[in-house]
């Protein structure tokens, strides 16, 4: 497995672990649904009668797909136990992920401070020229 940062050994061997996992599911799940298409053809002469080999073939069918259905189960789990790898083994990416928000918070509390010194700025402003009227009226 080559990545871009070297895995401890267990790590490595957890990931060999889904990889098995995930291979004998899909093989289980190709070759029980194999298994089915023949069973569905239909052969000429057997020693057995029509009805006992319709049944027999029946339960193999019905046996077969739940085989299918618990191997798709499993690749289910084994999704989210992926799922769970990544989240809590996938420091960098998380610590990525901080680092966008605090660059996000840090620009948007600049923009507030430009906007309150702006504000500030423009109270100021007013406010001297009220004092200046006021002070300047006779009705002091």
């Amino acid at each position: 497995m080559a990545q871009q940062r070297a895995l401890p050994q267990s790590k490595e061997t957890l990931l060999q672990s889904y990889n098995k996992r995930l291979k004998d599911d899909i093989k289980s799940i190709m070759d029980n649904f194999t298994e089915i298409i023949k069973t569905a053809k239909i052969e000429d002469e057997t020693q057995v009668s029509r009805a006992t080999q319709g049944e027999q073939d029946n339960y193999e069918m019905h046996v077969r797909a739940a085989n299918i259905v618990r191997a798709g189960e499993s690749l289910m789990k084994l999704v989210s136990d992926l799922k769970q790898f990544l989240i809590l083994n996938d420091f960098p990416s998380v610590n990525e992920a901080i680092d966008q928000r605090n660059q996000q918070l840090r620009a948007l509390q600049e923009e507030c401070d430009r906007k309150l010194i702006t504000l500030r700025d423009e109270v100021s402003i007013d406010l001297y020229e009220l004092e200046e009227e006021y002070y300047s009226s006779r009705y002091k």
